[in-house]
């Protein structure tokens, strides 16, 4: 596998366009959010299925054929939902393997879109693994949550759409997890003068450790965000374009993650989940430290999440 060019990720774009929304830029001022600096937010929480993952998955159910038997996938919610909601869209049966603790909010979605629910074990690689046997039995094509080009290339869409809304931004914090969207938008950014920062929850820290370690390896997986942002082992495509095109990557405590979720509402009656504000908690919590004259954009990835859990 290699890592997606920008005219593959320009491709995927024209793709997928008439199946998703493209998210709107929010500028705020200094002294906004309780942060001295301006922002510039991308709002992909605002994104069909209430993540940006339907990008990947309707750029993977479009580039290569869909057999009768379907689409299967494994996630902890976000990416399960994407896959039910772009496999309804196309015309095409889903089958979704998920942990037995994922929360309501997505498992919810997942069978509001038609998809057929199947809750399996304790943690991701479970999942992951039941998902993979039904594929193989069934032949149904695999839409795997962050380790493909065709998902790399529909994730760093985001980017572009950034990138082409506001130029001006010098630093862009994404959330990480699996590390399909930190891959897909590092892989646009690169070579074009922006640095991209990952942010990690310290529960979750699969590509922090991986930087550190030169491979991936499996990480420990808990924490707050753990449903969205919880993948044992950093993808092996992501974190390819990870060493080379991210600049930085940083942990973030629980408590940070929470107070940006509270920020986001109180100022904005924006709701994100706990991965979908991790970003913006490099910020709250100080971990990203940005410098002088810095534009810093900040990825809001999702909203799936009780509304009563954020205020």
């Amino acid at each position: 596998m290699t890592e997606p060019r920008p005219a593959e990720i320009e491709a995927a774009a024209g793709r997928i366009a008439r199946f998703i929304r493209r998210t709107p830029v929010l500028r705020l001022e200094g002294g906004d959010l309780g942060l001295e600096i301006p922002l510039i937010l991308k709002l992909e929480l605002l994104q069909a299925s209430g993540s940006f993952k339907p990008r990947g998955a309707f750029n993977r159910m479009l580039s290569v054929p869909v057999p009768e038997a379907g689409v299967v996938t494994a996630s902890g919610g976000n990416h399960g939902a994407a896959v039910a909601y772009a496999a309804r869209a196309l015309g095409h049966r889903a089958e979704v393997f998920c942990p037995v603790a994922t929360p309501a909010a997505k498992t919810s979605r997942i069978e509001s879109y038609g998809a057929t629910l199947h809750r399996v074990g304790a943690a991701y690689d479970e999942a992951r693994i039941a998902s993979e046997a039904h594929a193989q039995k069934t032949g149904a094509l695999l839409v795997h949550a962050y380790d493909q080009p065709e998902i790399l290339a529909g994730q760093g869409t985001v980017g572009l759409e950034l990138w082409q809304d506001a130029p001006e931004a010098t630093h862009v914090l994404v959330a990480t997890g699996g590390g399909g969207l930190i891959g897909g938008i590092a892989a646009w950014y690169a070579g074009r003068g922006t640095q991209v920062i990952s942010v990690e929850p310290e529960g979750c820290p699969a590509l922090h450790h991986a930087l550190a370690a030169g491979q991936p390896l499996p990480a420990p997986v808990g924490g707050l965000a753990a449903d969205s942002l919880g993948a044992r082992q950093i993808g092996a495509l992501s974190f390819a374009v990870a060493r080379d095109h991210v600049a930085q990557a940083v942990l973030v405590p629980d408590a940070a993650i929470a107070e940006a979720q509270r920020r986001l509402f109180s100022a904005l009656r924006l709701v994100a989940e706990p991965g979908g504000a991790a970003a913006l908690a490099a910020l709250v919590s100080g971990a990203f430290q940005p410098p002088p004259g810095a534009k810093v954009a900040v990825i809001l990835c999702g909203s799936n999440t009780d509304p009563a859990k954020v205020v």
